[in-house]
């Protein structure tokens, strides 16, 4: 029997959580990496060159710059992604005339993770605005940008607060949404499919399939993610940093910008520490989500 909607809904949501802090725990410096190269591709030779020089400057706490805000960026995102997923869902079902427990395609799951992730977008914007500073803090302060001050959470949010107002959280708001909706109609697609894939192989049910296919499965969907909306991402996180000495230009010109004075390759600038973290890092999301949500599942049915 399928639980109360709302009993769903805190599963999903508090599956989501827990996916989204072993998210950042198995790829946080990675991320770091990816942020840096994305804001200064021109101080990196690439991304052995960027953690090298990173640690060398700052020492390891540097590769674990806005870890806070992050853990709070991805657990608020992915428990409300996942609990707009199942909504979603169930919203696909009634459109489609199905009843509640029927079974959808993956390119409907597809097309719930899409429509998710605009909910998901509104909670993400404003704690990976304070990350993505964080984690570009020194080289802002090093080339000049910006004077020398405290790289601290509260530091950064009363920063914004001061000179932007509640409205300065949202800078780069309409390039996150459109980065996350076809990002993860391309992210749960890719994953359903895989799962999907290994199903049939192992002839089992997906939910059957064990941790090393989720694993993959998951790190699968993050790769196809990455590949589609990457540029939309880099000029996120040129806009976010960017802000902090004053208005930045939106999405469509700082993209012309960046490719017409840097060149299409700065749009992919930090891709390669992406790829590496997407497989532990999107692996242990699934992992992590699905594991807990059939344990509150099972709690449920007994």
């Amino acid at each position: 029997m399928a639980p109360h909607p709302a009993v769903q809904a805190v599963i999903d949501l508090s599956a989501g959580a827990i996916g989204g802090a072993a998210c950042v725990i198995s790829g946080q410096p990675l991320d770091t990496a990816k942020v840096k190269m994305q804001t200064f591709p021109y101080l990196y030779r690439g991304f052995i060159h960027c953690v090298s020089s990173t640690y060398k400057q700052v020492g390891l706490r540097g590769l674990y710059q806005g870890t806070s805000p992050a853990l709070m960026a991805n657990i608020a995102e992915n428990s409300v992604l996942f609990m707009s997923y199942g909504f979603c869902q169930q919203v696909i079902r009634f459109t489609a005339g199905l009843h509640n427990e029927a079974v959808l395609s993956d390119v409907q799951k597809a097309c719930a993770g899409s429509v998710a992730s605009i909910f998901s977008s509104l909670v993400l914007c404003p704690t990976e605005l304070v990350k993505c500073r964080l984690q570009a803090m020194y080289e802002m302060e090093s080339t000049g940008k910006i004077a020398k001050s405290q790289n601290t959470v509260w530091s950064v949010v009363k920063s914004i607060m001061r000179n932007e107002g509640p409205q300065g959280f949202f800078q780069g708001l309409t390039t996150t949404i459109a980065r996350e909706v076809p990002g993860y109609f391309c992210f749960f697609g890719a994953y359903e499919l895989c799962r999907t894939t290994f199903a049939d192989y192992m002839k089992c049910e997906k939910d059957d399939i064990g941790v090393a296919p989720i694993m993959f499965s998951g790190g699968f969907g993050g790769a196809c993610l990455w590949l589609v909306v990457y540029p939309f991402d880099c000029v996120k996180s040129r806009i976010q940093v960017m802000s902090m000495m004053g208005k930045q230009a939106g999405f469509f010109k700082t993209f012309m910008t960046i490719a017409r004075t840097e060149g299409v390759r700065a749009l992919y600038s930090g891709l390669t520490p992406t790829m590496v973290r997407t497989f532990p890092a999107n692996g242990a999301l699934f992992l992590g989500y699905e594991v807990s949500r059939k344990v509150m599942m099972k709690k449920f049915d007994s």
